[in-house]
């Protein structure tokens, strides 16, 4: 297929639901509401386990911005480790300095680390405070792609400059689009940036099973799940493109 489409698995659940459909890769994420960190060894063992297709678990310590301290930057590294052990495909990685440039030297030890693993550099390209200066540094510390909304919230709004990286990529290195990615604006994406790889994350909410509620607890129990027929819509849309 022309195009690949990437998962984003929240849980072990949303990994197979994602690799029944028809994805091609799965990022392994815990934590979504602070936009994803990275996942525990069992998760990661587990779903290693039961994957037949890529995964890359995001290698992230915390939420919030991407200037990590030293004792930070020893957890990735281990973390980086696990998942190599562990057979994993790859990992997304990134880290900048406080002036929105990437970190070359400790991005570049990471993907060192990682090495046979391929690496994929996440959104924190789209804090950078110069998109073409970050990609070109992201190319020569020897990552294979960039996951970006373009430096908007949502990929269809940044289709412009997305459409611009591709274009300076010239297949040095692959500008997947991500964030709000759906089958609505999926075909939009394709025509309008030029890309081949997408990101997606077909979320719905799931509720809880339980019988018993406490309601004094005031509590919601819902969990993320990934849509099989969502992914199913992009990847039928894919095949049409």
């Amino acid at each position: 297929m022309k195009f690949k489409l990437e998962v984003i698995g929240f849980t072990i659940e949303s990994c197979m639901i994602a690799q029944a459909a028809g994805a091609h890769r799965i990022e392994l994420c815990d934590n979504p509401f602070e936009g994803g960190t990275t996942a525990s060894y069992g998760f990661i063992k587990t779903a290693r386990e039961n994957l037949s297709i890529e995964l890359y678990p995001i290698i992230r310590p915390r939420g919030g911005d991407f200037l990590y301290s030293e004792i930070e930057f020893e957890v990735m590294k281990a973390d980086i480790e696990n998942c190599k052990n562990l057979g994993c495909d790859g990992v997304v990685i990134g880290i900048l300095n406080a002036d929105g440039t990437i970190d070359k030297k400790r991005c570049k030890q990471l993907v060192e680390i990682a090495h046979p693993m391929k690496v994929t550099f996440h959104r924190a390209f789209d804090r950078t405070n110069d998109p073409f200066k970050a990609m070109e540094d992201i190319i020569s510390i020897g990552c294979e792609r960039i996951l970006t909304s373009g430096q908007k919230n949502l990929a269809i709004d940044g289709e412009e400059l997305l459409n611009k990286l591709v274009k300076q990529a010239n297949n040095r290195i692959i500008i997947m689009p991500g964030s709000g990615v759906n089958s609505n604006n999926i075909e939009i994406l394709v025509k309008n940036t030029n890309a081949t790889e997408f990101h997606t994350s077909a979320r719905t909410f799931i509720n809880s099973k339980m019988e018993f509620i406490n309601e004094s607890m005031d509590e919601q129990l819902t969990s993320v799940s990934a849509m099989s027929d969502e992914i199913k819509k992009i990847i039928e849309i894919f095949e049409n493109c």
